[in-house]
């Protein structure tokens, strides 16, 4: 069996992702080696790239990205129970230890110690990946659902998840705001639709794309929040004859996308930052919080218990995480997606789902035939 692997690797912070040959990893105590069938480019990966992810700095360079990710069991480590080699294989981005205080209190998604392929360890950007504590966490991918749907569930999707459904506790013929429609926002309109009954969606974005994908996927009304905070909380109002939306969800993580979020909740609503925070911080309304008793709700990531769940919402057709995906590429095309982000994100998801050289594939099919 070959010793190497195919795999993007970048050795400075914002420097060139290379493709290189580097040792295939082995399979873990309690763990899997996976090889990867396919795996998602997101903006959190940018974000380790640039150097602005902790884990990644504490783990050193040369580094591998890659968190959105299915694979196919071809080892097992030493104490591994619930697979199989062979088995086809869902891994959420949290994994969580069971053994710390929050683990103990059933907040596997708040872990002490939790580990994260593409951040505290490397990730799917590779042709193999040794995934730890899967018993705990992997989960097996139904024979519906395909390894580019489990890979789309990975990040966006669970978050979103756990936001709307679980963090926010939306229910039957509520009306939901999503502020910021990039994949994770799309991800918590089409999360909302799928779960809840009769649920009434409203999307807000300064991109006329985003609102127009938005109302594609479902929503009710999409906003352009380039005309401005008080165009936005008008809007909202009106469409809710001036009670406001029962849930909001901040999937943008700006300051004003968070403040407005807070003003467009009802009294006794649910508030839910999930998009994570950068640039300068929100100045909220805490007057308006206290007096109409609004819950403001963290939100990270989904129990890897859960994604079963959602897994089978997709076998079941509920649920299309497929429909987020733009395109399909190679390695090294995934590599080139990843450092585009600087010039801004594509609206739709980048899946790499080929890892080999294909120039090597087709030189050694040769040498096999003459």
């Amino acid at each position: 069996m070959a010793t190497m692997m195919r795999a993007a690797v970048y050795g400075a912070f914002s420097g060139p992702i290379n493709i290189q040959e580097v040792p295939k990893p082995y399979a873990p105590a309690g763990g899997l080696l996976l090889r990867v069938k396919a795996c998602g480019v997101c903006r959190s990966d940018y974000h380790g790239w640039k150097g602005l992810d902790s884990d990644i700095v504490q783990h050193g360079l040369p580094f591998t990205p890659g968190h959105e990710l299915s694979g196919v069991v071809v080892k097992l480590g030493e104490g591994t129970t619930k697979f199989q080699v062979g088995d086809r294989v869902a891994v959420p981005f949290i994994l969580s230890c069971g053994a710390c205080r929050q683990c103990a209190r059933s907040r596997p998604t708040i872990c002490e110690a939790q580990a994260q392929p593409g951040f505290t360890f490397p990730g799917g950007f590779a042709e193999f990946v040794a995934i730890p504590r899967a018993d705990r966490n992997c989960s097996l991918i139904p024979p519906k659902v395909s390894f580019l749907q489990a890979a789309a569930l990975g990040c966006r999707m669970t978050t979103a998840y756990r936001a709307v459904m679980q963090q926010g506790r939306l229910k039957p013929g509520e009306t939901l705001a999503v502020f910021g429609c990039g994949g994770l926002g799309l991800s918590a309109v089409m999360v909302a639709l799928a779960a809840a009954e009769n649920v009434r969606v409203l999307a807000v974005d300064p991109s006329e794309e985003a609102c127009r994908k938005a109302v594609e996927l479902g929503a009710w009304h999409a906003f352009d929040a380039k005309e401005g905070d008080e165009y936005v909380r008008a809007k909202v109002a009106e469409v809710t004859a001036g009670f406001g939306a029962d849930v909001t969800v901040d999937a943008a993580g700006f300051a004003k996308s968070c403040e407005n979020a807070v003003w467009c909740t009802r009294r006794g609503g649910r508030m839910v930052q999930v998009g994570l925070p950068h640039g300068e911080e929100p100045r909220l309304p805490m007057a308006r919080v206290a007096g109409l008793e609004i819950e403001i709700i963290g939100s990270h990531g989904l129990a890897a218990t859960d994604m079963p769940l959602l897994l089978s919402m997709v076998a079941a057709g509920k649920l299309q995480p497929e429909k987020l995906v733009e395109r399909e590429v190679n390695l090294e095309e995934g590599a080139k997606a990843l450092e585009a982000m600087a010039n801004g994100s594509a609206l739709g998801m980048t899946m790499i789902t080929r890892f080999k050289d294909k120039d090597a594939e087709a030189a050694a099919k040769r040498a096999r035939t003459a």
